[in-house]
C-alpha cells in the first residue's frame, strides 16, 4: 500500500483492534494479524475480544499452538470484555453478531476518547447483522458520524496499492445520487482525500474527478450535473490550492490512475469507484472511514462466510489496513474538512 508507516525508532502507534463480525473471517484474520506482529516492539495493539472469540479465531486460523506467543508479547493487551460469546452464529448474519462488532467498536472509540489508543482497526462487518441489532443507519461510516458527533465532511475513501478513491455520494440509490452531487460537496471531498493522502505519505496528491454522465455529459447534451455542480466544485478545490483536474468521463480515467497519473480520484457514486478498484486491486483492498477525526480503518472485503475456518481467507486487506491506520494515527486531529 502507498503510505509511510511508523519507523521502528519512533513510538509506535497504538493501535485498537476488534474482531468485526464473530460470524464471518474477521476473528481469523485477526489471528493472522497477531501471529504476525506478536514480540515486535514496533506494533503497539489493544485487541477487544473475550477468551472464547479468541478460542475459535485462533482454531479457525489453524494457529492454535500461536495462541499462547501472542497472549504474552508485550506489545499485545488483550482486553477480556466479559460479553457472552456462548451460541454465537459461525457463517450467518445475526441480531447477536451485529451487536457483538458494534458494542466492541464502540469500546474501541471508547479508548480512544481517553487517550489511550491511536487508531481503530476492524475486521469486516456484516450490514445485515448490523441492522438486525438496530443499527438505523445506512453503514457504519455514518454509524460512525452520529456516534462521535461529527459535524464535517465524512466520506468513506478506498485504497489499493498506488491509488485512493473518495465519494459524493455512496449508498443511496442511483436515482437519488445525482440530486445529492453539489459543488460544495465535490469540493470537500477533494479536500478529504487530499488531506487524507498527505497524512498517509503522499507529499502533494494529484487528484481527478471523475463525471457523472456518459462522455463528461457532451457539453450538456446528456445531463448538465458536470457544468452546474462538478465543475464548479472542481474549481472551489483549486483554488484552495489542490491539484484536482476533471471532469473525466469514468470509464477511461481509471486506466490513466491504474498508470500512475493520479494518486487519487474523485467519484460521484459508490460503485462509480469500486467496481474499477476492485477490478483493479481487489486482493488488499482497505476502506478508511474518512472525515470522522479518528484514523478507523477495515479490509474493503467482506465478512465471507463462505470461506470461515477453511484456511483460505487472506490476510493482505486486514494487514494494510493495520498498516494505513497506524500511518494515519499521528495526524488524527486533522483529518476532518468542513
Amino acid at each position: 500500500m502507498q503510505n509511510t508507516p511508523p519507523s521502528a525508532s519512533s513510538t509506535p502507534a497504538r493501535v485498537a483492534l476488534t474482531t468485526g463480525d464473530p460470524a464471518g473471517i474477521g476473528p481469523e484474520l485477526l489471528a493472522k494479524l497477531l501471529v504476525e506482529i506478536a514480540g515486535d516492539s514496533a506494533h503497539d495493539v489493544t485487541v477487544f475480544s473475550t477468551a472464547d472469540e479468541l478460542d475459535r479465531a485462533f482454531q479457525h486460523a489453524g494457529l492454535v499452538s500461536e495462541r499462547r506467543r501472542v497472549e504474552q508479547s508485550a506489545n499485545v493487551r488483550i482486553v477480556d470484555t466479559g460479553f457472552d460469546f456462548s451460541g454465537m452464529p459461525v457463517a450467518a448474519a445475526s441480531e447477536a453478531g451485529g451487536k457483538w462488532a458494534i458494542d466492541h467498536l464502540d469500546l474501541a472509540l471508547r479508548a480512544h476518547e481517553a487517550g489511550e489508543i491511536d487508531a481503530v482497526v476492524f475486521a469486516p462487518l456484516n450490514k445485515s447483522s448490523l441492522h438486525l441489532a438496530g443499527m438505523h443507519e445506512n453503514d457504519e461510516l455514518r454509524w460512525l458520524e452520529n456516534r462521535l458527533g461529527t459535524r464535517g465532511t465524512v466520506s468513506e475513501l478506498n485504497a489499493i496499492a498506488g491509488l485512493w478513491t473518495s465519494r459524493v455520494t455512496s449508498h443511496v440509490s442511483h436515482r437519488n445520487a445525482p440530486m445529492l452531487i453539489t459543488a460544495e460537496k465535490v469540493a470537500s471531498v477533494a479536500r478529504l482525500l487530499h488531506t487524507y493522502l498527505v497524512a498517509s505519505g503522499v507529499p502533494a496528491p494529484r487528484l481527478a474527478v471523475c463525471a457523472l454522465n456518459p462522455h463528461g455529459g457532451e457539453g450538456g447534451k446528456f445531463g448538465t450535473e458536470e457544468i452546474d455542480e462538478i465543475v464548479p466544485g472542481i474549481a472551489a478545490a483549486v483554488a484552495d490550492g489542490l491539484d484536482v483536474t476533471g471532469p473525466f468521463p469514468a470509464d477511461t480515467v481509471f486506466l490513466r490512475a491504474r498508470d500512475g497519473d493520479f494518486d487519487g480520484v474523485v467519484t460521484m457514486y459508490h460503485d462509480q469507484g469500486q467496481i474499477a478498484m476492485k477490478m483493479i486491486g481487489f486482493d488488499g483492498g482497505v476502506t478508511i472511514e474518512g472525515g470522522i477525526g479518528v484514523a478507523v480503518c477495515t479490509p474493503a472485503h467482506g465478512t465471507a462466510f463462505d470461506r470461515v475456518g477453511k484456511g483460505t481467507a487472506a490476510l493482505n486487506s486486514m494487514r494494510n489496513a493495520y498498516e494505513i491506520a497506524r500511518s494515519l494515527a499521528a495526524a488524527s486531529e486533522s483529518l476532518t474538512v468542513r
